[in-house]
């Protein structure tokens, strides 16, 4: 009685924090200065249609690293905290054959799903981050279908080294080439034309590098639990 006591309790005190957002929301008519100078500059200052990765890859591009890092951190201290010692090794459980021929046509579908998604994130919805997690979803499939199924850790740790160093480079060859106040600037690269895939500039390349890097370190991770997640 007690625990549902406490629920109640707990359902309406978010209930009194969240009644003023719903009360008071509203769709303003007009962006502030701020938000003005992102739209716009977007497709004056980059060449970009899509406003939100202006924000996330260039404006504010150093926050954007930032979570970067903080992704790594906890991947890794969860992939050491899941470490298998050799006496634990656990045993997977075969998946159905259902499951096993769907993800033999699904997970390559998947996987270049996830490649569109974080190399047109400049012209749709979507970016590295999005399309990272899509890719590691197709290895996830594979995991689960298949109990010989496993990752290569040297390419993992690869593609995320690669991936994190190409990213930093590019942020500072803006510093570089355009000066001190344009860590990940893209526009060293050339701006294209509009709405085509090889346009904005770097953002392409550094989306696909967020994306790799993002996919890397999920599969990592993926990888660690289903090691660690097996009947003993």
């Amino acid at each position: 009685m007690i625990k549902y006591i406490l629920i109640f309790l707990v359902l309406i005190g978010m209930a009194w924090l969240f009644f003023p957002l719903v009360v008071e929301f509203f769709t303003p008519d007009i962006t502030n200065n701020l938000a003005a100078n992102y739209v716009f500059g977007s497709a004056a200052d980059l060449n970009m249609p899509n406003a939100v990765t202006a924000v996330v890859v260039t404006y504010r591009g150093l926050d954007t690293l930032g979570e970067v890092t903080v992704l790594f951190l906890a991947t890794a201290g969860v992939g050491f905290f899941l470490k298998r010692k050799k006496h634990m090794e656990g045993i997977r459980r075969p998946g159905s054959e259902i499951l096993k021929t769907g993800s033999e046509i699904l997970a390559p579908l998947i996987i270049i799903f996830g490649i569109y998604i974080f190399t047109h994130g400049h012209l749709t919805p979507g970016g590295g981050f999005p399309g990272g997690v899509v890719m590691a979803s197709a290895f996830l499939l594979l995991l689960m279908a298949n109990e010989n199924f496993g990752f290569s850790h040297g390419i993992i740790n690869l593609t995320e080294t690669i991936s994190g160093i190409g990213y930093v480079l590019i942020g500072i060859t803006g510093l570089v080439l355009l000066g001190l106040n344009h860590f990940l600037d893209p526009r060293w690269l050339g701006l294209g034309q509009w709405g085509r895939l090889f346009s904005a500039g770097a953002v392409p390349l550094i989306y696909s590098f967020i994306g790799l890097k993002v996919g890397a370190e999920m599969s990592g991770l993926l990888d660690s639990l289903q090691s660690d997640g097996g009947e003993q």
